[in-house]
């Protein structure tokens, strides 16, 4: 019996695990920005060579999930304690990451 060979991920999927690797590495938002802006542009070029990506769905999908992890980092900012001056400079360095990714796929 031959292994099947394993699927692709979605679309939706890689990029989120291409922004979350990034966020976890703590670039700066500028760069997140960047990231997002790059993985639209392969997906406009996707949608033009697969009739069966939506473009549009994938895109609100995107933004749905960027902003729910917007929502749920500006939550665990309010629980950071404020007397670990380090945890809070993570904290508000990664939801600073997660807006500018949420925005730049707003803008999209």
């Amino acid at each position: 019996m031959a292994a099947r060979k394993p699927r692709a991920p979605r679309p939706i999927d890689a990029a989120l695990q291409r922004l979350l690797a990034l966020a976890g590495r703590g670039v700066a938002p500028g760069r997140m920005a960047r990231e997002v802006d790059a993985i639209i542009a392969e997906w406009r070029q996707l949608a033009e060579t697969d009739e069966k990506f939506d473009l549009a769905a994938s895109l609100e999908s995107l933004r749905e999930q960027l902003d729910a992890g917007v929502g749920a980092a500006e939550e665990q900012v309010a629980d950071v304690d404020a007397s670990e001056p380090a945890a809070v400079k993570q904290a508000n360095a990664m939801l600073s990451a997660l807006v500018a990714t949420r925005d730049a796929a707003l803008a999209a």
